[in-house]
């Protein structure tokens, strides 16, 4: 299975979350990429990147991603062929053509979103969560989860081996 990685507006395609969480995924047995996005600041843009390259697979794929990030995974994710979305801070209901009202994808997904995300409010995440029943972790951190990095990153693989 192939993980792909997608970063947020600020970062870049092999930030401090993804080569930890990406190292997990390898150490699984999973083969890893993360897509660059710099220099594309419309989300719906980076959509349709990203189902460029999900079009491109041969087989199925978990997406991972980071608050803009995660706002891309999820629309992209509406595919039989992902199999799971681990979104952290995903950027819900700022903007953009998604309505995270409606989108529903149909494979296993867990949120990771701080208390004190000063971006992103945790509650964008918690009434996403609640519609789709998904899995919802809140942590003592701020909107780039690096405080809780270790704790996200256990949470990941976790989530990796239960696919």
């Amino acid at each position: 299975m192939q993980v792909i990685f997608n970063h947020g507006k600020e970062s870049g395609p092999w930030g401090t979350k993804i080569k930890v969480l990406a190292k997990t995924a390898e150490a699984l047995g999973m083969e890893v990429s993360s897509i660059d996005y710099q220099g594309i600041d419309n989300p719906d843009q980076r959509v349709g990147t990203l189902k460029q390259v999900i079009h491109s697979l041969s087989t199925p794929f978990v997406l991972v991603g980071s608050s803009m990030g995660g706002y891309v995974a999820t629309v992209a994710a509406e595919t039989p062929d992902c199999k799971g979305l681990f979104l952290m801070a995903p950027a819900f209901y700022l903007g953009g053509e998604a309505d995270f009202d409606k989108i529903t994808p149909t494979c296993v997904t867990e949120i990771v979103h701080g208390w004190n995300d000063d971006i992103v409010p945790v509650e964008n995440s918690w009434r996403y969560a609640k519609r789709t029943h998904s899995q919802l972790h809140v942590v003592d951190d701020d909107h780039r989860l690096v405080d809780s990095l270790q704790q996200t990153n256990a949470l990941f693989k976790r989530f990796l081996q239960t696919l």
